[in-house]
């Protein structure tokens, strides 16, 4: 008799990711007419990394996708690269007479025999909220052909000096741009020489305004930036922050900028970017990246298809132990789609240990507050032979997911690992932690620090356990929810 052994669905319940084949960085994200609509780097014939086309999909709640037609295809200015999306309210481009539309801002990706690549930018319009395109016919409307690297123009308008502004990536450094109509674009300023990680080759800028700890008179503006994969290093690609001040022109970032900032401390949230077009009423500057690493990204181990996105998350710059720090929070639409499995306060570790020995889980939050300074671990989705800890440790200061014993991990030599990043002074430890079919986001402090990595585990491994060495620990509250989730094909 032989054993039947399931395979495992690595496919995330509520987390995005392509019916079939490839998908990297998010692109084109824009809001308009009660939908978020996300494109993305997408290969329609082959699981992995190839001729870029735009991907699309929209969702109306941040968690429940459907996945629409391929916006954009390759033409003879070459493949699709990363950009962004836009509405033309005020019709500065000529596209809309008769009412509002979209406008895409991307890279051509042009390559030739015995000749150099050449990345230039280009625009197609919407007047279907972005079911069909149509590409400028004057097409590209930025070149340099100076820079082997120019890419994932990031656009937005800046009211206050009545001009759209263009963030691109040039090699090593981000380039400014001005314009009044889309089309026609004027240099403004370089940043980026001399600050920040250039471990690897600049990718994917956003920069955006915000509040400063929900103060409407006083704001300041965030730049991110991605950084390749330089192949030193067990990290791989990821993402840094820098605060700042913008006029329209120059990204003048303040002191604390001269120290690397990263993003997410996790391997796997790369290349994310904001949502445009949120409305004022909402106010919020919602977020999203691909959960990958381009170290092998190429060779995760899933089925026909290969790529997800993080779940939306909500960024605001607040005061952290005397510093600006940008937050991230899990958006608060995940919230509706909870199913709750367990309510407990004032819990000691044996009760809790009790508690979860019964439950068997996939997907699904776990939200925690322990008693601060103590030592503790969560393992999750954990079976025979695999389970994967997260937790604190106090002595170290140090929030932690170790993978080593996650799942599958052989595909390449710097998956496994244990990642920590260092937590700052608090009464008590406080985790929110999202766990799918093949990843795990934690949110530490309210969001002062993220860790996002990919697990692989057996489709068996669905417990969840508790230890510390200190059986005195209590945990002031404990709650566990299912989430649910669809993506689906139009």
């Amino acid at each position: 008799m032989t054993m039947q052994v399931t395979k495992p669905d690595h496919r995330g319940n509520y987390h995005f990711s392509p019916q079939q084949k490839w998908m990297n960085d998010p692109n084109g994200m824009v809001y308009f007419d009660g939908e978020y609509h996300l494109f993305f780097q997408h290969h329609p014939f082959g699981d992995t990394w190839g001729p870029m086309h735009w991907g699309h999909a929209v969702t109306r709640d941040l968690t429940n996708w459907e996945e629409l037609p391929i916006a954009l295809e390759p033409d003879e200015h070459g493949t699709i690269f990363s950009g962004s999306a836009v509405v033309d309210w005020h019709n500065t481009t000529g596209f809309f007479p008769d009412e509002p539309g979209l406008v895409a801002i991307f890279t051509h990706h042009l390559e030739r025999p015995d000749a150099p690549v050449v990345q230039t930018q280009s625009l197609a319009y919407s007047t279907d909220k972005g079911r069909t395109w149509i590409k400028y016919a004057g097409n590209p409307v930025l070149e340099r052909a100076d820079l082997p690297d120019f890419r994932d123009p990031k656009v937005f308008r800046h009211e206050p000096s009545g001009q759209w502004i263009m963030v691109v990536a040039c090699g090593q450094i981000a380039s400014l741009y001005h314009s009044p109509d889309l089309k026609q674009w004027t240099w403004g300023s370089d940043f980026g020489e001399g600050i920040g990680s250039h471990e690897g080759v600049w990718e994917c800028p956003d920069l955006f305004e915000l509040h400063v700890d929900g103060d409407q008179a006083k704001s300041r503006w965030v730049m991110l930036v991605s950084i390749g994969d330089g192949g030193s290093g067990t990290e791989g690609s990821r993402t840094q922050y820098f605060i700042g001040d913008f006029d329209g022109i120059t990204f003048t970032p303040d002191e604390a900028s001269q120290q690397v900032r990263w993003l997410d401390h996790g391997r796997d949230n790369y290349a994310g970017v904001s949502w445009s077009d949120v409305p004022e009423e909402d106010g919020r500057r919602l977020y999203l990246g691909w959960m990958s690493n381009w170290r092998y990204a190429n060779q995760t181990p899933t089925d026909g298809w290969r790529g997800a996105m993080t779940i939306a998350r909500e960024l605001t710059l607040e005061t952290v132990d005397g510093e600006m720090t940008l937050m991230q929070r899990p958006a608060r639409e995940l919230e509706a789609a909870r199913t709750p499995v367990l309510e407990l306060a004032d819990v000691t570790l044996a009760e809790l240990r009790q508690e979860l020995e019964t439950l068997r889980l996939d997907t699904f939050e776990l939200e925690v507050q322990a008693e601060g300074g103590r030592s503790f671990e969560f393992r999750l989705r954990q079976g025979e032979g695999c389970g994967t800890p997260v937790g604190f440790d106090a002595q170290a200061g140090e929030l932690y997911i170790d993978r080593t014993q996650s799942g599958e991990s052989e595909f390449h030599a710097d998956f496994a690992g244990r990642h920590t990043a260092k937590t700052g002074p608090e009464s008590d430890t406080q985790l929110r932690i999202f766990v799918d079919r093949s990843s795990v986001e934690v949110f530490e402090g309210g969001g002062r620090l993220v860790m996002t990595d990919l697990i692989f585990p057996k489709a068996e491994a669905d417990r969840l356990s508790v230890f510390s060495a200190d059986e005195s620990l209590k945990f002031r509250s404990v709650q566990i929810f299912r989430i649910a989730g669809s993506s689906k094909e139009a």
